[in-house]
């Protein structure tokens, strides 16, 4: 027969954590993140993290607007939105844009200015509808 040995329990209070031991963990751990924080390499970081936030929001601040306008514009004539160009080539302040309107693509020329939002109908680069033409 195998025998098997006795569990013995022991009335031992748990481990305490010194109240010293959590105060030099707090420390030290304020004092680490306290040079992370100084860091310099951090502070360069975060410069050119910001810099370059600036940059991308300023690059596409144009897009943003034309988008928003072109919304609208599709929501209010019942037109599906489809895409604006990133840039105002041409510095006319509005932004080359198309949506479908009753399965036709409709060129639209959306403001990229914050006070002017909407688009407008670019009728001179429209194809003309042929089946009105044929139906004569």
């Amino acid at each position: 027969m195998s025998e098997i040995p006795e569990q013995t329990q022991t009335n031992l209070p748990p481990p305490e954590i010194s109240s010293e031991a959590s105060i030099s963990l707090t420390e030290n751990l304020k004092s680490s993140l306290g040079n992370i924080l100084g860091s310099w390499k951090l502070k360069a970081g975060l410069a050119v993290a910001v810099l370059f936030g600036v940059l991308l929001l300023g690059f596409y601040w144009q897009h943003i607007i034309a988008v928003a306008g072109m919304k609208s514009w599709a929501s209010r004539s019942g037109a599906k939105a489809i895409e604006c160009m990133v840039r105002d080539t041409n510095n006319d302040e509005y932004v080359s844009c198309s949506a479908l309107l009753d399965q036709q693509i409709v060129p639209l020329e959306c403001s990229s200015s914050l006070f002017n939002i909407g688009c407008r109908v670019n009728y001179g680069t429209a194809a003309p509808n042929l089946r009105k033409l044929n139906s004569r």
